[in-house]
């Protein structure tokens, strides 16, 4: 287990280098939605302020293939995306990260990047075993704030 100081300068690298993520369980908008409803959806937060500094995300749910969500265009699964990932970013249940880890194994991702709550050992033996930086239990977003912007990592609702 990484002590906090080198767990820090890790992320640090990661958020530093990395320019692609994938974002893999981002919902779509349905428009019988309203905005509240939005803005309470943590993918849809984290994913639009990670574009605003300067991440291309683009979203995986096979549920709303080929759909755009902020700009990007839905992928089923992340090997149909055909550019280069440095980071895939999970907002699914752990049970299904040791086949998201398989597929950034399969596509060359750099980074396994599991969100709050989200954790899994095989997972992590997958990616570790491929060189693959694993990081669980940890918000992308919140990590970018404290370690960027000096801010208490907070969650604000996103501004029309």
């Amino acid at each position: 287990m990484l002590d906090s100081t080198t767990n820090k300068q890790l992320i640090k690298q990661v958020l530093t280098n990395a320019k692609t993520i994938a974002m893999v369980g981002v919902s779509l908008i349905k428009k019988e939605e309203t905005s509240t409803l939005i803005r309470r959806r943590p993918s849809i937060i984290v994913m639009k302020y990670l574009q605003e500094f300067g991440y291309r995300v683009i979203p995986v749910n096979p549920s709303s293939t080929g759909k755009k969500i902020y700009g990007e265009t839905v992928f089923a699964k992340l090997e149909d995306i055909a550019i280069p990932i440095d980071v895939v970013n999970v907002f699914r249940p752990s049970k299904e990260t040791p086949i998201l880890a398989e597929q950034s194994v399969k596509i060359g991702a750099k980074v396994l990047w599991l969100q709050y709550g989200i954790q899994c050992q095989k997972a992590q033996e997958i990616v570790e075993s491929a060189n693959i930086t694993y990081i669980a239990n940890k918000c992308i977003k919140q990590e970018y704030q404290r370690l960027f912007l000096k801010v208490s990592p907070v969650f604000p609702a996103l501004k029309n």
